[in-house]
């Protein structure tokens, strides 16, 4: 793999800058979702390489912008229990209640052909950057799509998937899977979906929309950890970035998704809001990036759609968003202290050893 060496930072957040997010939220996120695209799939990267340090991440652009991300999710969390809140939550599951119906069945046709498409692609494990030279793992897959006709045999695919990401763990080791939690997820899902289980009376609904968050959330990291694999893209297409240094760009994309991922697991309305715009950062990337894009992120989409239809509620208080800073900024810490004490112990302390 290639290894590029870090960008600097910019020492000042421009005035002008700060204010187009602060004023445009929504333009942002939603010109951001080109960044949603997993850069590994396109570039160059170097999972071992040395990730910029936490003096560089941790600047005054990202603290500016993780400050206006907490007052976006502060200011969700208060509008979740008032009228106009109420008023969401109901047009919500008058809009979504067919996907709320079907959700089971959209996951299954969801995955039968995302399990199809890398079947025909060949050489796949899970996602494109994870290739293998073992021919029967496509025909694995293809098994595995067929037995998403019934749901008796649903499980099957479940136990398959988690048998792909072991063997991809193998391969390619635990800190480079760390990226795919939500196939682990899914795969609960079919499972206890297919012999009608709830494991610790938690819905399967709510273990995937848990590892979808994870995933995004470690995601999120890499996007500061290592800007400079997405360098070739933004050069390619330099209108990604709004007329925003790379640097801040970057940034900017690993906060906003840190921030809709970290509400797939806040109250109901705030919840219900991410997935929707995560869905539609995604949907809009694959018009950026193509077909690979639109079945790699298609189980995500998918599951996406299916929390953004899901009518649990729960009781909302005003101390749900006084505590939102200090729920956003413990899960910040632990997932950065997560991904780089991780690194270091795997590929630092370890002399480089992958782990298998």
């Amino acid at each position: 793999m290639v290894r590029v060496t870090a960008l600097r930072l910019p020492r000042r957040l421009g005035l002008r800058t700060l204010a187009s997010f602060a004023v445009s939220p929504l333009l942002s996120l939603v010109s951001t979702g080109s960044a949603s695209a997993h850069v590994k799939w396109f570039c160059a990267y170097d999972v071992a390489g040395q990730p910029r340090g936490l003096e560089q991440v941790l600047c005054p652009n990202f603290e500016w912008l993780t400050g206006l991300a907490i007052v976006c999710l502060m200011l969700g969390c208060l509008a979740e229990g008032t009228p106009l809140g109420a008023a969401l939550m109901n047009a919500l599951d008058r809009v979504t209640s067919r996907i709320r119906t079907d959700t089971e069945l959209l996951v299954r046709c969801t995955l039968g052909f995302f399990l199809v498409s890398v079947w025909g692609l060949g050489g796949i494990i899970l996602t494109p950057e994870l290739t293998t030279d073992v021919a029967w793992i496509s025909w694995l897959q293809l098994a595995m799509a067929a037995c998403l006709i019934s749901r008796r045999t649903m499980p099957l695919t479940g136990l398959g998937i988690v048998f792909l990401f072991s063997f991809a763990t193998a391969q390619y080791g635990l800190f480079h899977l760390a990226d795919y939690p939500v196939f682990l997820g899914v795969a609960v899902y079919l499972i206890c979906q297919g012999l009608g289980l709830m494991p610790f009376d938690i819905r399967p609904l709510d273990i995937v929309r848990w590892t979808a968050a994870i995933t995004l959330m470690w995601a999120s990291v890499e996007k500061w950890a290592y800007p400079q694999w997405t360098d070739p893209l933004l050069a390619a297409k330099p209108q990604m970035t709004m007329g925003a240094t790379p640097e801040l760009f970057m940034q900017a994309a690993g906060v906003i998704e840190f921030t809709l991922a970290f509400a797939l697991i806040w109250t109901p309305l705030v919840r219900r809001m991410s997935a929707i715009i995560l869905a539609a950062i995604f949907v809009s990337a694959v018009f950026e990036f193509g077909k690979v894009d639109a079945i790699g992120h298609s189980g995500i989409i998918v599951v996406l759609l299916g929390i953004a239809a899901d009518d649990a509620r729960s009781r909302v208080r005003v101390r749900d968003a006084a505590w939102a800073p200090a729920y956003f900024g413990g899960a910040l810490a632990i997932f950065l202290a997560l991904y780089y004490v991780g690194h270091e112990a795997l590929y630092g302390g370890l002399n480089g050893l992958p782990l298998i």
